[in-house]
């Protein structure tokens, strides 16, 4: 039933890992010199984010008892069909305010805050861009009532719940783990990927937005009575 019910939330899982900004944040904190203090704790205040608002969605959600009401089930399903429209506006605003040609891609100012940020200021920022991430927070709230949706309770709810926001944080986990263990020798091609992701933001989150939009759309209309 675990692993089942986590397959539920894999796309929404994938939509928030694949999120150029969070990756930068954390690689911008492993090149600076307290690499080894503040990307483990952006990483953990990430992770935690991520799980506490799919958690918090689910245990709303189990206590609507979607599983099994008729009527909380349709109310899941509006919720998912309008994350979907949420996703497909979104998709058309990036499109609408992507870079022109020849037009550098703007870098927000938190960037150049990184290098000065405690390992306090680094968790609750991690914590912030997962649970206040104007993307992220209905990918976990969709999540959430996934879990509900497929009949998980209780330790199974929960462990679903985790895995999903450990799976959600690989592409902020994995960077952190890796300059831990390779140190040095990750600066060179973290830098470049940075360089990539800020080069390419605005289409990456087009894409996602598109392809989320369509999935929750599809899901929230399968499951409309």
């Amino acid at each position: 039933m675990i692993w089942s019910t986590f397959g539920q939330t894999l796309p929404q899982a994938v939509g928030i890992a694949i999120s150029p900004i969070p990756m930068v944040l954390v690689i911008l904190m492993l090149v600076s010199a307290r690499a080894r203090t503040n990307g483990p704790a952006f990483a953990l205040g990430w992770t935690v984010g991520v799980v506490g608002v799919a958690g918090l969605a689910y245990a709303f959600s189990n206590g609507a008892d979607m599983a099994t009401d008729a009527d909380a089930a349709d109310a899941g399903s509006v919720v998912q069909v309008v994350l979907g429209l949420l996703f497909l506006f979104l998709a058309v605003r990036q499109w609408r305010g992507r870079p022109q040609p020849g037009q550098e891609a703007t870098t927000p100012k938190l960037f150049g805050a990184v290098d000065t940020m405690s390992a306090l200021k680094s968790l609750g920022l991690g914590f912030a861009a997962a649970a206040a991430n104007p993307k992220n927070l209905p990918l976990a709230i969709s999540a959430g009532v996934s879990i509900a949706q497929a009949g998980a309770t209780g330790g199974q709810g929960v462990a679903a719940a985790v895995l999903f926001g450990i799976t959600a944080s690989l592409t902020v986990l994995v960077p952190v783990i890796a300059v831990l263990v390779l140190g040095d020798r990750t600066r060179e091609p973290l830098d470049a990927f940075k360089v990539w992701l800020l080069g390419n933001n605005s289409a990456i989150m087009m894409v996602l937005f598109i392809v989320l939009g369509a999935k929750m759309l599809g899901s929230g209309l399968a499951l409309t009575n």
